[in-house]
């Protein structure tokens, strides 16, 4: 499978390459330039087809031009030791909760997914590669649980100071581990700042094999993709008209995900999010690109610090608006519909909703009457464990999620006892230290 930029479709490269160069140096972002038809493939998997298997077939897909069928199996199954779980709550409707994982997000099967992919593939070149990302703290969580035990990756997590969390002291690297958590002065915005300063220095990119765990790396978006054929075997069986997603806006990964999964032949007639200022539906209907108003030649590089995915939205349509009209359905939300939304999923499902996934659910009730009245159905993405908003949902439901022990646990805050940082000459002397 070859990839190309968002910016130079003259670039071709592989899978591998993509995700350890994580951004082409154009400054666009990588999208797959071609995607394999998995038609048959995807009418024989059931709901007896477990998780990581739908993960290793489609990595032998993306690779297969690199690996071989067995290392893409053994990615997948080292990745996943746990499932999403898919409900029935109505006819026509599902919800999709990825959130039964290691830390109570969705982006805990991407991560670790990513990790898995790179251990096993450095493991075969003898090479080394560094995470350098930013965190609120959940991330570094996510990493104390996938990265211990690998042998050829290393994360250096910037945190602002004092939201450092869910780190055991064996995983730290001067302890032996492979993570090294450091506090830096400023906002988030300043801090990310210095970070983009370290990729914008493509030498030590290069030299440190340096790379992302946000969607900007394609290898974490597109594991996303898992989620939907996964959705799919579990309720075909249940339902006989079109199905539509409903999922919350976030930063357009999950969207993109879905749509890669049309392009591998699942069966997806739509995917349904509420509008935001970055994609909103005009007055006659169509949905809009923001950033489209600014050619692509006259943008600035991205930044591979915060995902990117809507300009690969842009480049999935490739300008064709009446294709994108037919797939992308943004629905004006109000703080009162989303509210209305959360209280009836616990009222009638007996099911907490976060902010996002009240917002998913109320654009099914506001725009949903005509897909149900075509024999369709919704698949409602819950993309995060509710107990990680229990106040959103005591504030609007007057009653609180219980915590599971394991998210109990990446919530503990951590002292560090080193100094702060402020600077990308201070991070650069971090990456000297590794």
């Amino acid at each position: 499978m070859q990839f190309t930029s968002t910016r130079n479709k003259d670039l071709s490269v592989l899978f591998s390459q993509a995700v350890r160069d994580c951004i082409p140096e154009d400054g666009g972002v990588f999208v797959p330039s071609s995607i394999e038809d998995l038609r048959r493939w995807i009418y024989y998997i059931d709901e007896n087809t477990s998780f990581s298997s739908i993960a290793g077939s489609l990595t032998s897909a993306l690779i297969k031009d690199e690996y071989s069928p067995i290392i893409c199996e053994t990615i997948a199954t080292d990745a996943f030791p746990v499932e999403p779980t898919v409900r029935q709550l109505d006819d026509k409707l599902f919800i999709m909760e990825p959130y039964h994982s290691f830390t109570g997000f969705h982006r805990d099967y991407g991560v670790s997914y990513l990790c898995s992919y790179l251990e096993k593939t450095l493991q075969l070149t003898g090479e080394k590669a560094v995470f350098l990302d930013f965190t609120h703290g959940g991330l570094g969580a996510l990493l104390n649980k996938v990265l211990k035990g690998k042998k050829n990756i290393k994360a250096v997590l910037v945190y602002r100071k004092g939201t450092v969390r869910g780190i055991d002291d064996e995983n730290l690297v001067w302890n032996g581990g492979n993570i090294y958590p450091v506090e830096m002065e400023g906002t988030e915005e300043e801090i990310k700042t210095e970070i983009s300063k370290i990729f914008e220095d493509r030498n030590l990119v290069n030299d440190y094999n340096l790379t992302v765990a946000n969607t900007t790396n394609v290898c974490r978006l597109l594991s996303q993709v898992f989620f939907f054929p996964y959705t799919f075997a579990q309720i075909k069986k249940k339902v006989d008209g079109d199905i539509y997603y409903a999922m919350d806006a976030g930063n357009y990964g999950t969207l993109m995900a879905g749509l890669y999964s049309w392009r591998f032949a699942l069966p997806v007639s739509g995917f349904y999010v509420p509008s935001t200022a970055a994609l909103y539906r005009s007055p006659d209907g169509s949905p809009v690109v923001l950033d489209s108003i600014v050619e692509l030649k006259k943008r600035g590089g991205i930044n591979p610090i915060a995902p990117a995915n809507i300009e690969r939205l842009e480049a999935f349509f490739e300008n064709n608006e009446l294709m994108m009209r037919n797939f992308v359905f943004p629905v004006d939300i109000s703080e009162k519909q989303r509210e209305k939304a959360a209280k009836e999923l616990y009222m009638k499902y007996g099911i907490f909703a976060d902010k996002e996934t009240a917002s998913a659910y109320a654009v099914i009730q506001e725009a949903g009457d005509e897909v149900f009245e075509d024999e369709g159905s919704f698949v409602l993405m819950a993309n995060n464990h509710p107990s990680l908003s229990s106040e959103y949902c005591r504030h609007v439901i007057g009653e609180t999620p219980e915590m599971p022990e394991n998210i109990k646990k990446a919530m503990q805050p951590v002292e560090l006892h080193r100094p702060v940082i402020e600077s990308a000459e201070d991070l650069r002397s971090i990456l000297g230290e590794l």
